[in-house]
This record gives structure tokens, sequence and C-alpha cells, in this order.
């Protein structure tokens, strides 16, 4: 059986959220994409033009899935959702300022619960393991995966040998970054492992 060879990783465009600097880790919470967003999925749409994707795999969020549809917009490409790349689960901070959460989680250990139910860094960092795993076990070539800042800086970061750290730059909206199988295969290693005995970059 014939593994995926490569993945093209894009963070969703600009969404009502983003614009306004504020979490949403619920996806239920409806939440498109604003003007400027669809322009920037419509770049990417450009950008993709010439390349054959045989999948796109979206989180279950209302601005990942909207950002495929204009990027992928007349192709015939088939959707896998694959809900453990949903962005993480704010607690008490969803519907805040992403400045807040992120002051939260610069002062607080990758297996501390955000209050109010939110997720742990170290069980987001293995869920997204288990994410990425279900993209390299799949039989099409090249897989575009639509998701969150979040799940792509991790993979981007451990692809470089850079291990999660308490908070992390964010990538920039509906750009295309590629990975082989084996670089993508590299990275998550890194990363389950990590999820197994988190800790700080020193």
């Amino acid at each position: 059986m014939t593994l995926v060879e490569r993945a093209l990783l894009a963070r969703h465009a600009e969404s009502e959220f983003s614009v306004r600097g504020v979490t949403n880790g619920e996806p239920g919470i409806a939440g498109g994409l604003t003007e400027l967003g669809r322009a920037q999925a419509g770049q990417l749409a450009g950008k993709l033009a010439s390349v054959l994707i045989e999948l796109c795999a979206v989180s279950e969020f209302q601005r990942a899935r909207e950002t495929a549809d204009i990027a992928l917009a007349g192709r015939e490409v088939p959707r896998l959702v694959v809900p453990e790349l949903n962005d993480i689960r704010f607690g008490e901070f969803e519907g805040r300022l992403l400045a807040d959460y992120r002051a939260w989680a610069r002062a607080h250990g990758p297996e501390d619960e955000v209050p109010g139910g939110g997720d742990t860094r170290a069980a987001t960092v293995g869920r997204y393991a288990r994410g990425f795993r279900t993209i390299l076990a799949r039989p099409e070539q090249t897989i575009l995966v639509v998701a969150h800042s979040l799940p792509i800086r991790y993979v981007l970061d451990a692809a470089a040998g850079r291990a999660p750290g308490p908070t992390v730059e964010q990538v920039p909206y509906a750009e295309p970054f590629a990975l082989t199988a084996p670089e993508l295969t590299e990275a998550v290693e890194l990363l389950g492992d990590w999820a197994r005995a988190p800790s700080w970059p020193s």
C-alpha cells in the first residue's frame, strides 16, 4: 500500500476571531473568515494551482473549512475532517483576548490544565501527534492540511528539531509549508516523545 509522500500545511486565513485578537477553541462556535481572510484564501489557491492535491485534511472549525473551500474552489479534492488537529481548548479564556491566555501559558507548565476545563499543552501536543499520524497513514501522495497556527507551528518546529515551548511564534495566514513524509514522521515522533515526558526547554 502506498502512503503519503508529502503534506502541505497551511494555517486558515484571517478569521473574525483572529482579527479581534480573541480566542476560540470550541468548534461549535461560528466564526468564518473576514473579507481579507477570503482574499488570503484566494491567494493560497493561486499558490496551489499547479500542485496535484489528492486530499485535503481540515479541522472541525469553520475558519479552516472555509479556507480550504476557497483555496480548492473548482477542484474535485475530497475532504477529511481530523478533529485531533482542532485548536487548543482555552477553558475560562474562551472568547477572551489571546494575549491574556498567552500570559497564563508563559507562567504555567505543560501539564497544567487551563482553568475552566481547558487543555494542557502536553495533552494537546499528544493529540496533534495522533492527528498527523492519521495523515501519514493515508494512501494519497500529496495532502493539503488546513488547520491552526498551533499544530502547524509545533510540527514545523519539531521538523527543525525544536521541542514545544510555553509560547510559540504564530504561523502566517494561508501560507503553505511543505514537509516530506519522512520529515513529518520525524517531527511527529519528537512531538509524541515530548508529550509523554513534557518539559519546557531550558
